[in-house]
């Protein structure tokens, strides 16, 4: 079969790895990739994942039997509902079950008529009135801006000083732009956090094994929210009876609350969860796989990407038997100096093979060529150095390893990945 993933970071990267290895795959396309996904790939640079009227040509032109949608802001903007109108079959949920994701607002209120535990919240559009809530509660506040903001929307405020200078970033001075002029504001909720993606055909829904995502650019878990610094799986804090209850009173009742709409959700459900001294709770969900939490969740599966997506497509995915294999897999990500604020590009990178060479897997996220074909950085976070081991222990050995072999100008990242496990 024909495929087509959309996008290009390093959760396509890893999309793309898993997809090539099914044993229907005939011609793997992505659009619009990048250069490590160009080693055994065809990419598409110049269609770009958000151009929904150039994806679905391209796919007709291709004659794409199935198309595996990456990132949110093609979702959100409806690129399934698209490719549908023409006949092409897709991984992805529409635009309307995307809002789980595209709405922190609408989430929630699928949320509260489902009965799933989350943190008490209140969405406001008024400046004023969203700051008169705050002050009348000082203590630690979660602010998020309510719709799509490259997973840097949330900010969790230790005092009202705080929570005042979010809340003006957000719906004064624009720092999400449109995504904030709505804010959900929620209590604080303590415990580890944890991810848990899950197939979905819009009926049934099952979960792969959980992954712990580090969101801060500092060890310990300090300074600014980032999209992901890394991840590892599985999640010694997430036992078989927490995953059963995530099963029965978070995603089942999620899954049925949308199709009670009239917005069966057909994709990759993300549940971003605390686990919490009350039980596990839903901190946001998203509408596609995590990034970098895909990196560690695909390597240890064992069925056929392909098959089991099929499956959900066809609503069969109740004949589904989802098998992982054991030990751990680990992705430490490697960003730009600077990031998640402003940072440089166009640094040259050096030891990718020698990386390669040390056994693990490097996932690009934000890379290029230059002028002179030399992979140079392209983005805030860059790769993503994955490997897997019979224990967390031995994974982490070596993707460090691995990480010391890639040199470039600002090379950052974590030395902590997976300390809560231990």
């Amino acid at each position: 079969m024909k495929v087509l993933i959309v996008g290009g970071g390093g959760r396509e990267h890893a999309l793309a790895w898993k997809a090539i290895q099914s044993r229907h795959i005939d011609e793997l396309h992505v659009a619009p990739g990048n250069p490590g996904i160009g080693r055994f790939a065809w990419c598409h640079p110049d269609v770009e994942a958000t151009d929904v009227a150039g994806q679905v040509d391209l796919a007709r032109r291709l004659g794409i039997d199935l198309v595996i949608v990456g990132p949110e802001a093609p979702l959100a903007a409806g690129l399934v509902d698209a490719l549908a109108a023409e006949g092409i079959r897709a991984f992805g949920p529409t635009a309307a079950a995307a809002r789980i994701e595209s709405s922190k607002a609408y989430a929630k209120e699928v949320m509260t008529a489902a009965g799933v535990p989350t943190a008490a919240y209140a969405d406001f559009t008024d400046y004023e009135q969203a700051l008169a809530y705050i002050e009348a509660r000082p203590g630690p506040i979660v602010i998020k801006a309510d719709g799509l903001a490259a997973g840097k929307g949330v900010q969790v405020c230790a005092n009202l000083d705080e929570a005042r200078a979010a809340l003006r970033a957000t719906m004064v001075e624009g720092a999400f732009a449109e995504a904030g002029s709505r804010v959900v504001i929620e209590e604080v909720l303590e415990g580890q956090e944890v991810t848990v993606l899950a197939f979905s055909d819009g009926r049934t829904v099952k979960q792969m094994v959980a992954a712990q995502d580090h969101k801060r650019i500092g060890e310990g878990d300090t300074g600014p929210n980032t999209g992901g610094m890394g991840a590892y799986a599985p999640v010694p804090a997430y036992t078989e009876a927490v995953a059963d209850e995530v099963q029965r009173r978070i995603l089942e009742p999620t899954i049925a609350e949308l199709a009670r709409r009239g917005t069966p959700f057909v994709g990759c459900l993300f549940a971003g969860l605390m686990l919490t001294a009350g039980g596990p709770k839903v901190i946001e969900f998203n509408a596609r796989f995590g990034d970098p939490e895909t990196q560690v969740v695909l390597p240890l599966l064992e069925n056929d990407l392909l098959e089991v997506m099929q499956a959900c497509v066809d609503g069969r995915l109740h004949e589904v038997d989802l098998r992982f294999r054991s030990g751990a897999a680990v992705n430490v990500v490697l960003a730009s100096a600077g990031y998640p604020g402003s940072y440089a590009k166009g640094m040259p990178i050096s030891g990718l093979v020698e990386a390669d060479q040390t056994g693990v897997t490097v996932f690009h996220a934000g890379t290029a060529f230059n002028d002179e074909g030399q992979v140079v950085t392209a983005g805030g976070r860059v790769l993503g150095v994955m490997a897997m081991g019979p224990t967390l222990r031995d994974a982490l050995d070596l993707a460090y390893a691995g990480v010391a072999q890639i040199q470039f100008e600002g090379k950052t990242y974590r030395r902590d990945i997976g300390w809560r496990a231990f």
